[in-house]
């Protein structure tokens, strides 16, 4: 099964919890790093609907209204451990890239470019398990 590119009108989830299949979930120090690294990123041959980008204050808002709805069954999932982190790491303010990686090459390609601007996080998301890119 094929998975989806994420928009920002349209989040992944499974039972209420962030489960961006196929994607790497990157937090930078701060914005400004992010921008780069996104440039840096279409550059390597991303398409500019491959690579999302999201302040700290955007990406916080929306963890905390997508933790506000999990459901029971999820709540004891790595997926909301990991969604609350990126809640802390928006409030410290970092920025974001959400990159769509479904192959291996891709995934391997953005977790460079996440060492190289000093990512805090970088998670590939798998249908059955997060892989750190770290």
């Amino acid at each position: 099964m094929a998975v989806k590119r994420m928009t920002k009108t349209q989040v992944p989830v499974s039972f209420g919890a962030f489960k961006p299949v196929g994607h790497v979930v990157v937090a930078f120090p701060d914005d400004q790093s992010a921008q780069q690294a996104a440039r840096d990123l279409r550059e390597l041959g991303f398409g500019s609907e491959d690579v999302l980008f999201y302040t700290g204050d955007e990406e916080g808002r929306e963890m905390r209204q997508m933790l506000d709805g999990v459901s029971g069954t999820a709540e004891f999932g790595h997926e909301v451990v990991l969604m609350r982190r990126y809640c802390e790491l928006a409030r410290e303010g970092c920025g974001w890239l959400i990159v769509f990686a479904p192959e291996d090459e891709q995934a391997l390609r953005a977790g460079e470019v996440a060492r190289r601007y000093g990512a805090r996080v970088a998670e590939r998301y798998h249908r059955l398990v997060v892989e750190d890119m770290l």
